[in-house]
């Protein structure tokens, strides 16, 4: 078998009829260490693949509630997608179970793990190559809050407490700033003046919410691109992936999101801040694909906040990679010195993009609607 340093000591405790042949690291995401398996079935003499994956017990502290929200959203997305004649198999996660009949297993370091099977012939892309990706990508994550729709949100724990509570990142990133715990704040000024004069923009919409203003519902809450699966000969959604900030959440978090990352015409962690703008035609692209799966739902409010969301969650991420920087970049996995706090920087030029180009924002919303 090739790459025998990269298999876990928990693999042969899966519940997979098969042997194994291939182990490998999988992935570019900055929280969990992922491997892809390859197993060669007992029963069909087929290869199969399956996903396994070490969870950070640092960032998800709970990691039993995570696989409780991630098991019960999977079983009933399951049963939305035989209603509607899908493919279950491609169109949700499976979950795998260990020898122990769970889907969670720690092994004797107290690592936590989990397993799901690979959805055969999928792909993902870390950039929108075309507005025709971004389209699906917005079918999808619609078609996800559409299929969630009737599932009561208020069951779901919350894996990471005020996950997408802007308020409260704002209050993290102040703390942050008087305390500078490692005498950073000093080079920084630039920026934290930059998000300090948005301040009022942070305490837009979680009121809103609190005022019952704005619905709670099921989100997936970490909406990048890579986080859906295309199929690989057609460029068809197939899945959302990456689960692990399902949430009781807003409408608004799913879809700004996205076009936090897929509408950036740059890397997120690109250095020449000159190549990093906001494209209008991806964010048409996306909130054509989104509307189209989730018009009916939506209420007139959260509709009409849709372009402003997507510089809000720009905002909350560019924020969240100053804060990590002054506290020593404990969070974001880096992978060179000041790379949280090049990250923020193109998140404070995305936001000033789309702050000149919010009315046109407004427009393609009427026009898609």
């Amino acid at each position: 078998m090739s790459n025998p340093q990269y298999v876990p000591a928990v693999v042969p405790r899966l519940e997979i009829p098969g042997t194994l042949t291939d182990a490998a690291p999988f992935g570019n995401g900055h929280i969990n260490t992922t491997y892809l398996l390859s197993f060669l079935s007992r029963d069909s003499g087929s290869l199969q693949k399956y996903i396994l994956q070490q969870i950070n017990t640092q960032v998800f502290q709970e990691p039993e509630h995570l696989m409780e929200n991630i098991f019960s959203v999977c079983t009933y997305l399951r049963q939305r997608v035989l209603a509607r004649g899908g493919d279950p198999e491609k169109e949700t996660l499976t979950l795998v179970p260990f020898s122990n009949g769970e889907h969670l297993l720690y092994d004797n370091e107290g690592r936590c793990w989990r397993c799901y099977r690979y959805v055969e012939n999928s792909v993902s892309y870390d950039f929108a190559d075309t507005p025709q990706i971004m389209e699906g990508a917005g079918r999808a994550f619609g078609r996800f809050q559409m299929d969630l729709d009737g599932y009561p949100a208020e069951k779901l724990w919350e894996t990471i407490p005020h996950f997408h509570d802007t308020p409260s990142r704002y209050a993290d990133f102040c703390r942050a700033v008087e305390e500078d715990s490692l005498g950073r704040a000093d080079s920084v000024q630039e920026e934290i003046a930059f998000w300090k004069s948005r301040e009022a923009d942070f305490y837009r919409v979680q009121p809103l919410l609190e005022e019952g203003r704005l619905p709670l519902r099921v989100t997936h809450n970490d909406t990048k691109l890579n986080n859906v699966l295309f199929d690989r000969d057609t460029n068809a959604p197939l899945c959302v992936v990456d689960l692990d900030t399902i949430m009781p959440g807003l409408s608004l978090y799913d879809f700004g999101d996205s076009l936090r990352a897929g509408a950036s015409t740059a890397a997120e962690d690109e250095r020449d801040l000159s190549k990093v703008s906001f494209s209008l035609e991806m964010f048409e692209a996306f909130t054509r694909g989104f509307l189209s799966e989730t018009r009916s739902v939506l209420t007139e409010e959260e509709l009409a906040l849709l372009p402003f969301s997507a510089k809000l969650m720009t905002m909350e991420c560019g924020i969240r990679f100053l804060t990590d920087y002054l506290q020593g970049d404990t969070y974001f996995k880096i992978h060179r010195p000041g790379h949280n706090l090049d990250r923020c920087r193109t998140q404070m030029k995305l936001v000033a993009d789309m702050e000149t180009k919010s009315r046109e924002m407004m427009d393609i919303l009427r026009r898609c609607l």
